[in-house]
């Protein structure tokens, strides 16, 4: 018996897509890694040329997470208080903000 869900088709081609997509961004990196680590996470920042300009690529090796920040999204960071930034690492993996539902 193989267990399967709703949607498992669509959730394998986003990570094969999003997996591609890394290695696309790992080969477009320009100087040398920077290593952020403590106790609780591992976080690996490279800077990285995009057909959009320049991002830092941020990679969690531990979660396999990762995102690409402009210049914007790394100033909008600036802009938060403790608190938001507390709600962020509070609820990991889901947003802060509601979503209408679409049904």
């Amino acid at each position: 018996m193989k267990l399967t869900w709703e949607g498992e088709a669509e959730d394998a081609a986003a990570a094969a897509r999003a997996t591609s997509r890394l290695g696309v961004l790992q080969d477009q990196r320009d100087g040398e890694t920077i290593v952020v680590a403590n106790e609780f996470a591992d976080m690996r920042i490279s800077k990285v040329h995009t057909r959009n300009g320049v991002r830092l690529l941020i990679e969690s090796p531990k979660s396999g997470q990762w995102i690409t920040l402009d210049a914007l999204e790394l100033e909008a960071l600036t802009w938060q208080n403790e608190t938001t930034l507390s709600a962020m690492v509070g609820k990991p993996f889901q947003s802060l903000l509601e979503t209408e539902d679409a049904s």
